[in-house]
């Protein structure tokens, strides 16, 4: 097997496996039915990843590093922090509404293990770096509130993906003007007054 079919090979394996995360969580997921819907033998997947726990793990990384690129998309140190934050909101929305299974992963995810969660938390911070930068500058500046990073995305960001996700389910209709109102509700929320 040549070395591009060992990477098509393991991606497609990855691809399945995210697929059943977002089908069946972390808890019902097995190796067996991975191999069904990857469509290999259950033993070619151990020769791409050492164990289940590895697995899921580079899942994780795989769609994690996903939403991270989309959400950083066209951001850059020269932005005033406000655009840079309303670019990161808009794009959070956009990448949510159109792929709300993706975003069900990083919701199964986030129900692993506690012991591994501190790891898991602080290697997001890396690939988010421009959120994380974002969140630091604004709070040397004095603008936004003295809050830990993970508090000031919960506050804002958070709020972007929970509405694509219910616009996306049609729980509610969002209109460009509701949008603007929310992305200004989510920036209040998080600036010193």
């Amino acid at each position: 097997m040549s070395g591009k079919e060992a990477i098509d090979k393991r991606q497609q394996i990855l691809a399945a496996a995210e697929k059943l995360v977002a089908e069946y969580g972390v808890q019902g997921f097995s190796m067996h039915k991975l191999a069904k819907k990857a469509g290999v033998a259950a033993g070619t997947i151990y020769r791409y990843f050492s164990d289940k726990e590895q697995l899921l793990d580079d899942v994780r990384l795989s769609v994690i590093t996903r939403v991270a690129d989309a959400t950083q998309q066209g951001i850059s140190d020269e932005m005033p922090l406000k655009l840079r934050f309303r670019t990161i909101w808009f794009n959070i929305w956009k990448f949510a509404q159109s792929n709300i299974e993706t975003i069900s992963n990083r919701m199964q995810y986030e129900a692993l293990a506690a012991t591994r969660l501190y790891c898991v938390r602080e290697q997001e911070w890396k690939i988010f770096s421009e959120v994380h930068k974002l969140f630091d500058q604004g709070k040397e500046q004095g603008l936004f509130k003295p809050l830990d990073n993970e508090i000031l995305a919960v506050l804002s960001f958070e709020a972007s993906v929970e509405l694509a996700r219910k616009h996306s389910l049609g729980f509610c209709e969002l209109n460009e003007e509701v949008l603007e109102a929310a992305l200004d509700a989510c920036w209040d929320a998080i600036i010193t007054h």
